[in-house]
């Protein structure tokens, strides 16, 4: 060996290496979680990761999942993406080239679902949101899927709530202008509420990081509706609750799935009192399934689950029920997998497919009564 060959050499080793620190070993599933740990809606995050965990210690405490006459044990790897739209395709490209996982859940929020989705697009990389409901998260996409219904079903069930249960002829909406999810079931609800009779007498918005809302709630308040809707995010609501109340606009509050987390009670408190929104499970109902995912989660968290905690069990499961289907943690094939499963029951229900990436599934509403949620009906699609 002379001297030049020996710095080749070395090179080609590193090279090896490097490509064998990202390949997964023959007995390991990689998955990713890009959650929302940090910013604005850590208790987002915080549940979808706890879901995660719970679900890949039962499958590695089972021996892992069988796959022919193997068994491959659950390895995630969790990734913090800020909360920022930038900060999760990134999560999702790092995921995909350093971690080389077979497949990410999440993230959540629609509006940093949309990019990562398109960074798994590319890829040939599976992606199943739990909690991202706006259509463009799995428009046009064959590797990207969701656990929960999108938001042209949530704004019509809103509305129709509005008209046939509060019978209200008019309603108002204050809503983030900035964010996908917001915007968009804000205009299904407007839609759906004028089609059901309704006319919506005030269209409100603000923009991220806005902390007085008095402006637009003077507007609301001189239309007088029957009903404001607030399709917004659970630390967004307590503040936007609170001016609303204190410049005179009693009417009932009705929001979206974005309520969901139990914190909202803490920080509303009882001014939260008789609202309504429309969800993905309700606990008091809760299936044999659901219950029996309840008191593990409680057990080892010392917390009822959210719905965000919900979904993401039912999106792990998911994926693991096609990953088994395929018999073989394949990309490609486990994607095929997916896009074949016609019926799924979860946590949260029984989901449908029909060729898309969009489970058909029934919507709970929740009532605010007695500063906590509880059960009101149950809307089918």
């Amino acid at each position: 060996m002379n001297r030049y060959e020996w710095p080749l050499i070395v090179l080609s080793l590193m090279v090896l290496l490097a490509g064998a620190c990202g390949r997964a070993p023959e007995n390991e599933i990689r998955i990713g979680v890009n959650a929302e740990l940090t910013g604005s809606k850590p208790t987002v995050g915080d549940s979808c990761k706890n879901a995660m965990e719970l679900l890949a210690a039962q499958v590695n405490a089972g021996g892992g999942l069988k796959l022919g006459d193997k068994q491959y044990l659950i390895k995630l790897f969790v990734e913090d993406n800020e909360d920022k739209a930038e900060s999760a395709a990134a999560t999702a490209q790092k995921l995909i080239s350093q971690n080389n996982v077979l497949a990410i859940i999440g993230p959540n929020a629609s509006g940093n679902a949309i990019p990562a989705a398109r960074i798994c697009e590319d890829s040939g990389v599976i992606m199943i949101s739990p909690w991202a409901t706006n259509p463009k998260v799995t428009e046009g996409k064959k590797f990207v899927f969701r656990a929960c219904f999108i938001d042209d079903f949530q704004g019509q069930v809103m509305a129709k709530f509005a008209r046939d249960n509060l019978k209200v002829q008019t309603a108002a909406v204050l809503y983030d202008v900035a964010s996908e999810y917001n915007k968009g079931i804000a205009e299904y609800f407007q839609k759906f509420f004028e089609a059901a009779g309704g006319k919506v007498v005030a269209f409100q918005s603000y923009t991220k990081d806005d902390k007085d809302f008095s402006s637009q709630l003077t507007t609301i308040k001189a239309a007088n509706p029957g009903v404001l809707f607030l399709p917004n995010y659970y630390n967004e609501v307590p503040l936007q609750v609170q001016q609303a109340r204190r410049l005179g606009v009693n009417c009932p509050l009705i929001g979206s799935d974005s309520w969901g987390s139990q914190e909202i009670l803490t920080l509303c408190g009882p001014e939260l009192e008789e609202s309504f929104f429309s969800t993905h499970y309700a606990p008091d109902i809760a299936t044999e399934t659901a219950q029996k995912f309840i008191r593990t989660y409680e057990a080892k968290y010392g917390k009822k689950p959210d719905d965000v905690a919900a979904l993401t069990y039912d999106a792990g499961k998911l994926l693991l029920s096609a990953v088994s289907q395929a018999g073989v943690p394949d990309r490609q094939k486990v994607r095929d997998a997916l896009a074949g499963v016609k019926e799924f029951e979860g946590v949260t229900g029984s989901m449908k497919f029909h060729g898309t990436g969009d489970p058909i599934k029934s919507a709970v509403i929740i009532n605010v009564k007695d500063c906590k949620f509880k059960y009101y009906a149950t809307v089918a699609p």
